[in-house]
């Protein structure tokens, strides 16, 4: 496939998705906030994971923060009893969709089986790993799905293809030559991940598949990747995937925080992270550690005057509770996107020589239709096209 070639037009115009990260990792909800992937040194990461969903490898690994965490909190607790504590009392799927609708989003995408194995709707094979048999004891994915459809917006799934830390005995992951190592690839696991994955097309017909990491080496050496993804694009003939299947089956390009920035190019691509730098809840994260509104419009605006979308995460509480500096960051932005969300359905790239931005140090700029929109960091900006193009200016919110 050429490069964003095969993209529907309603992923063209979407700018914005929410990506929620949720599952027993949100129990003990905890990474040391060492900094954005992509700008920790490798050495350094794994052991100081700042992704709290990756709490059951960094834990194991010895002598890591979370490893000593984990001894003074929990004792000889093991990773599993996380699952058997997960009581999702406040879990509204209405008010999430309202939240995100309210937030200009566009596509809402909750991980369906993260890395440690549990998935959150009783997928085929899970047995006692899913959140149908122990825990919540709910079907998490179906009625956040039909929330999201009943406020207007898509629906997504994401699966962890490339890692299962329940369904492999390895050693905890300690460098990226490990995520290759200790990655699942027999015959076994890749029938059981096209399982699940068929399953998800069936059940919720998702608009995205964002499958992470990697796929089993024997489900495309056999061909079922393949079967796999004709299936899933007959069933919904506009779905999407994603990168990351370790095989030329994508049709849009992805970055996460600092990693993979050159994939940044073109229309259509897609650029995700979360408020802080973690994806699944982490309570250390306070506000100093979450992007403020006007941190997140300016990112968004970034990222929409370069042709990209942006997947912004979202991390519950084990509750289902969004905790409150989530959603004052939020609120903000969805007061500020209100009106210029509008403008950003037929956005091209304008060439910056084209205009004279004066008053602001930051700003950019996209074309919608006629119109050129132009964001800058302040209010007293004052900007002209020199092609006489029409030109609506919104300011970054003050907080």
């Amino acid at each position: 496939m050429t490069e964003n070639s095969t993209l529907p037009e309603w992923a063209r115009q979407s700018t914005l998705g929410i990506f929620v990260h949720w599952g027993p990792y949100s129990v003990p909800a905890w990474a040391e906030p060492t900094g954005a992937w992509g700008a920790v040194p490798e050495e350094k990461w794994f052991a100081h994971n700042a992704y709290a969903e990756w709490y059951a490898n960094t834990s194991r690994i010895e002598g890591s923060p979370a490893a000593l965490h984990h001894v003074a909190e929990y004792g000889n607790d093991s990773y599993d009893a996380f699952l058997d504590r997960w009581v999702p009392d406040q879990f509204d799927p209405s008010e999430w969709a309202r939240l995100f609708r309210r937030a200009g989003a566009d596509y809402v995408i909750p991980v369906a089986k993260h890395h440690d194995g549990v998935t959150l709707w009783d997928a085929p094979g899970a047995g006692r790993l899913s959140t149908v048999a122990r825990g919540p004891r709910l079907d998490l994915i179906a009625p956040l799905a039909d929330a999201v459809r009943e406020e207007g917006m898509r629906f997504g799934v994401y699966y962890s293809g490339g890692l299962d830390w329940a369904f492999t005995n390895f050693p905890p992951i300690e460098s990226m030559a490990d995520v290759t190592k200790y990655r699942p690839n027999d015959e076994a696991y890749a029938a059981y991940a096209t399982a699940h994955v068929r399953d998800l097309i069936d059940r919720y017909k998702p608009s995205v598949i964002w499958n992470d990491i990697e796929w089993p080496d024997a489900g495309k050496a056999d061909g079922s990747l393949g079967q796999l993804l004709e299936h899933y694009k007959r069933v919904v003939p506009e779905g999407i995937v994603n990168d990351r299947w370790g095989s030329p089956v994508w049709d849009y390009r992805t970055s996460e925080y600092s990693h993979d920035t050159h994939n940044e190019r073109g229309i259509g691509w897609e650029h995700n992270r979360g408020l802080g730098f973690s994806f699944g809840y982490n309570r250390v994260e306070d506000e100093s550690l979450t992007l403020s509104s006007r941190e997140l419009a300016r990112l968004y605006a970034d990222v929409v005057s370069r042709g990209g979308r942006l997947l912004l995460n979202i991390g519950p509480e084990a509750s289902g509770r969004i905790p409150d500096v989530q959603l004052r960051t939020l609120r903000g932005f969805g007061d500020w996107i209100l009106p210029v969300k509008p403008s950003t359905v037929f956005r091209e790239p304008v060439e910056r020589n084209l205009l004279t931005v004066s008053g602001a140090q930051w700003w950019v700029a996209w074309r919608n239709g006629d119109d050129v929109i132009v964001i800058v960091d302040t209010d007293s900006a004052v900007v002209r096209a020199e092609d006489a193009s029409p030109v609506t200016v919104f300011a970054l919110p003050a907080g």
